[in-house]
């Protein structure tokens, strides 16, 4: 049994996209378990770039099967897009390889007004992409979801989404949104409701039975350990389990079927939205990390606010998901500085200490220590021999802090610009 669940150990944008899609040259099933198209995940095949925010990133591989787990939330129309765009590029069977979990729910029109209403305000306002993801899984959590299996039946259908509205009501009025009617919904799903009725099927049915049959499964997550619902820096996070037992409830696949984790970080750490972020950097350096690691959302487009590497969340990130290896990503960005600092530790009120504070994260002072950087080009590396001595130390440093083994590290966005030093579904 070889099932190893992939999760981004930062506030996201680490490059989980790259990642799975290196993995997936042995994986045979990908499955999403959280999330909605908040979450795009840039791959880079041949020099031309895919993003995807709703299909699992192993859908470039032309025998993979791809799953978007009972954990997520699908905009309809969004996920039609990516679909037709893939077939368009000559992606080989997008369609059959495709299944939507039925019990996923659908962010619909009233969720994307609401959550822009919100965000508007700037006291209710956190950073959200205005996708309409927080509004739909508070209705998933209150009971007044609509599921992905009720377009089965356009009776209830239509039920559901009555209800919900009527539930929402006070609220968009409050804010000066315009209710919308449960037929002017329908309307507008009728004619994707009939395109994804083929993809529907039972997620945790399909992955399980890939387990079983001793397939390499790979279990994708969204956003990163930082955001977690629970687990991340509340209330500056997103709102469903980004950790990795999170892959176990958006899937319904028992623990016991996971086989390892695999947390990705990048060299440095960056950050979009609202919120605590203690290594951030305001000066040229932080312009190098962006500029040259390309630091804007692939789904907004907005710049991401960067930083030195955070080894005390890093660890923490170890912590809540397990990790069994880590993977490095864009250590390339690094190049061209000749000093380079890892936040080792925090000054607090109450002294220094090397756990994360959580809930106090806004009055901490990082606590750094400074490391030789490099000159040199690194992107054609494909061995640890290949990279300067500098940059090795700093690898050796990370492994060091967390005590758990490196596996991959990306010099580049190319799927060959990667350093395997372990197997993934081997750690």
């Amino acid at each position: 049994m070889t099932c190893v669940v992939v999760v981004g150990a930062q506030w996201g944008d680490e490059g989980k996209g790259k990642v799975v899609d290196f993995c997936t040259e042995r994986a045979e099933l990908v499955a999403r378990y959280a999330g909605g198209p908040n979450a795009g995940h840039t791959l880079v095949v041949g020099g031309e770039k895919t993003i995807v925010r709703l299909i699992p990133s192993g859908i470039l591989r032309p025998k993979t099967q791809c799953i978007l787990g009972d954990g997520m939330v699908v905009d309809p129309g969004v996920l039609l897009q990516e679909l037709d765009t893939l077939h368009a590029r000559g992606v080989p069977r997008v369609f059959e390889r495709v299944v939507l979990g039925d019990r996923a729910h659908l962010i619909l029109p009233y969720h994307i007004l609401l959550d822009a209403a919100r965000e508007g305000r700037s006291e209710s306002a956190i950073g959200t992409t205005k996708k309409g993801i927080g509004p739909t899984y508070e209705d998933k959590a209150r009971r007044t979801g609509v599921r992905t299996g009720d377009l089965r039946d356009p009776a209830r259908l239509e039920q559901r989404i009555a209800h919900a509205l009527q539930q929402w009501a006070p609220t968009m009025q409050a804010l000066g949104v315009s209710v919308p009617s449960a037929q002017e919904i329908l309307r507008e799903l009728e004619p994707m409701r009939e395109r994804l009725l083929p993809l529907l099927g039972d997620a945790s049915s399909v992955v399980n039975a890939a387990i079983g049959r001793g397939e390499q499964v790979l279990l994708e997550g969204a956003q990163g350990a930082l955001l977690d619902v629970d687990h991340g820096t509340y209330p500056f996070v997103t709102s469903s389990s980004a950790i990795a037992g999170g892959a176990c409830t958006g899937l319904g696949v028992g623990p016991s079927r996971v086989s390892s984790v695999l947390g990705i970080a990048k060299a440095y750490t960056t950050r979009v939205g609202s919120g605590p972020f203690p290594t951030e950097l305001s000066d040229k350096d932080g312009e190098h990390l962006r500029n040259v690691g390309v630091e804007f959302g692939s789904v907004t487009g907005r710049p991401r606010r960067t930083g030195w590497l955070d080894l005390v969340a890093l660890r923490y990130a170890a912590r809540i998901n397990g990790l069994d290896s880590v993977a490095i990503t864009k250590l390339d960005v690094l190049s061209g500085l000749s000093t380079l600092r890892l936040c080792v530790a925090y000054q607090t009120a109450h002294g220094k200490t090397d756990e994360f504070p959580v809930d106090d994260l806004a009055d901490v002072v990082p606590v750094y220590e400074e490391v030789q950087g490099w000159s040199q080009d690194i992107s054609s590396a494909r061995s640890l021999e290949d990279l300067p001595q500098p940059a090795r130390d700093y690898l050796d440093k990370i492994q060091r802090a967390l005590g758990i083994p490196l596996c991959l590290v990306g010099v580049g966005a190319g799927r060959a610009a990667t350093l395997v030093l372990q197997d993934p579904f081997e750690a």
